[in-house]
């Protein structure tokens, strides 16, 4: 019997590339009968037409689960679901948008079928704004320095995983998920696979400045204390001025110059008092963290699952 190979597809506002997405895709996978395939859609809140494309889709095509989200929950909890529902022996994880060539899938496969449990697509080039390129370099060099776990640069979530790595991956429960941190954490036997990056087909990007942020700061404080340590360190060079200043007003004292100093003190106690915001808001962003753990909340909730099995 054929192994089975599950794609995981996260779908927000996509309608522009859906079709193309499904002919490019199912074109490929004509290719290579070795397997047999299951294609997971993740419908993450989308505000155009996406899911009624995508159940025209599962109709004819069996192949074709869908997830439909109850509202939107974020491309990382999409991704999550689409691993709870895929039963492959292997499952690849692709953007929708047409930046991930569906054609480098096999190339991951090929590793797979080496020996490897995780094949991760790593950017060679990429055709994205400057300020994008320069942003991302700067940001996954600054995690390879702090994170506690290596995380290889120029990747996103294009990857192969085994089940067995899927099967680790589905206990962890965290809500401010970073899936790539994730899978380097459970270790494994991991390779890449270089590839170019193409620019999106249609539609806007799911991932705005804003959200970007968010997703960075997910990355540094689910795998690095590199903040909290960086407080200690600020306030110890806080006290070491502070120690400094000390001496500096006693030798004044001492040597009768009367000097006003307003603009001084005025200056320190403004500067000291951004600093203790700014810790107190790397402080706060730990415990938020926390609060929102000890909730328990359910990560999604879902609306409907499209199968063949309910048609």
């Amino acid at each position: 019997m054929n192994k089975l190979i599950s794609y995981i597809f996260p779908i927000y506002n996509e309608s522009g590339n859906i079709e193309l997405l499904y002919q490019t895709i199912t074109d490929l996978l004509k290719q290579n009968q070795k397997y047999n395939y299951e294609l997971i859609f993740i419908n993450d809140g989308s505000r155009d037409d996406s899911l009624d494309k995508l159940v025209a889709l599962q109709h004819h095509d069996k192949r074709i689960t869908i997830i439909d989200f109850a509202r939107n929950f974020g491309h990382q909890i999409a991704v999550t679901a689409g691993l709870d529902q895929a039963a492959g022996d292997a499952v690849i994880i692709m953007d929708s948008d047409m930046q991930d060539p569906p054609k480098v899938s096999f190339e991951l496969i090929k590793k797979w079928e080496e020996g490897y449990d995780v094949v991760y697509a790593q950017r060679r080039t990429r055709k994205d704004t400057a300020f994008k390129k320069l942003s991302a370099d700067l940001y996954y060099r600054t995690l390879q320095k702090v994170a506690d776990i290596n995380i290889p640069r120029n990747t996103g979530d294009f990857r192969l995983i085994d089940r067995k790595v899927v099967n680790e991956l589905k206990r962890f429960k965290e809500h401010n998920r970073f899936l790539r941190g994730m899978v380097s954490f459970v270790g494994f036997k991991q390779v890449a696979v270089q590839f170019d990056r193409d620019e999106r087909n249609a539609g806007e990007t799911g991932y705005p400045l804003k959200k970007m942020i968010k997703f960075a700061a997910d990355g540094i404080f689910s795998f690095s204390t590199a903040p909290l340590k960086l407080i200690s360190n600020v306030g110890y060079l806080i006290a070491g001025i502070s120690f400094l200043g000390i001496l500096y007003a006693i030798a004044i004292k001492v040597s009768g110059t009367v000097v006003p100093g307003w603009t001084f003190i005025v200056t320190s106690v403004l500067f000291i008092g951004g600093i203790q915001l700014i810790m107190l808001g790397v402080l706060g962003s730990y415990i938020g963290r926390i609060y929102t753990e000890a909730q328990d909340r359910p990560l999604y909730m879902v609306n409907t699952i499209y199968t063949s099995k309910s048609d």
